[in-house]
């Protein structure tokens, strides 16, 4: 690496505090809908449901939105100037 640019150390904290902010209102999102179409569901019935919603969310959505939006605060290097 060029000596003028820091070398990234990746923060897990911060990627986790990130994924919990996006992911937190999208599970109490989902699950407000999910419970009126599920009653009488039996609870893995409905995990059944939620966690593959969930996971694709999580790796086409959130994840990416994070790594492009935050990618600079993961990894602690300097916020880069806004076009």
């Amino acid at each position: 690496m060029s000596p003028n640019i820091p070398e990234p150390r990746p923060s897990k904290l911060r990627l986790s505090l990130l994924m919990f902010a996006a992911v937190y209102p999208l599970v109490t999102v989902l699950l407000y809908l999910l419970m009126p179409l599920t009653e009488g569901w039996a609870l893995w019935q409905k995990t059944l449901v939620l966690a593959p919603v969930m996971v694709i969310t999580i790796t086409y959505a959130i994840a990416p939105a994070i790594q492009r939006n935050f990618g600079w605060f993961i990894a602690r290097l300097p916020r880069p100037a806004r076009m």
